[in-house]
C-alpha cells in the first residue's frame, strides 16, 4: 500500500509516518520501481501499535523501548513495568496540574460580572493585572 493509504488507515499524517521512518520506528518500506514506497500489512500493525502508546501519551524513547522487545531485540522483564509505572507517575503530576490550573480558571471565571455593556471585562482586567506583575483572581499574593 501507498503512504497515503497507510496513513488513511492508521489516521497518522504522512509527515509522522516518514518521521517514524526517520527515528527507527518504522522499518523501511520496500520501494516499487518507480520509487514509491510499498507498505506491508507488518507497517501497518506497528504503526498502529505506535499511535496507541502515543495516545497513552508515551514519550517516543519509551515506545522505542517497548518495540525493541516486541521485536525480541530486548527480553521481556527489561523495565516495561518501570516504563509503564513512570508513565503513570507523569499523567498524575499533569492530572494535579490541571486540576490547580481548572481552579486558576473558575477564579477568574467568577471574577466576571458579564455586564459589559456597564462595566469593563473584569477578566481582561485581572488578566492585565497579572501581565503587570499585580495580583489576579487566579494567582492572588501570598
Amino acid at each position: 500500500m501507498k503512504i497515503s493509504d497507510l496513513s488513511r488507515a492508521t489516521g497518522v499524517d504522512v509527515d509522522t509516518i516518514r518521521y517514524y521512518e526517520k527515528s527507527g520506528l518504522l522499518p523501511p518500506p520496500a520501494r516499487e520501481a518507480n520509487g514509491y514506497r510499498s507498505y506491508a500489512d507488518s507497517h501497518l500493525e506497528r504503526l498502529a501499535f505506535v499511535r496507541h502508546c502515543r495516545a497513552l501519551d508515551m514519550p517516543l524513547a519509551d515506545v522505542k523501548s517497548l518495540l525493541e522487545v516486541v521485536d525480541g531485540r530486548q527480553a521481556e522483564d527489561s523495565g516495561i513495568d518501570m516504563l509503564i509505572e513512570a508513565q503513570l507517575q507523569r499523567v498524575r503530576a499533569r492530572l494535579k496540574s490541571l486540576r490547580a490550573l481548572e481552579k486558576q480558571l473558575a477564579k477568574l471565571r467568577e471574577s466576571c460580572d458579564e455586564d459589559h455593556a456597564a462595566h469593563p471585562c473584569r477578566i481582561l482586567q485581572e488578566l492585565v493585572a497579572a501581565a503587570h506583575g499585580e495580583a489576579c483572581a487566579c494567582h492572588p499574593s501570598s
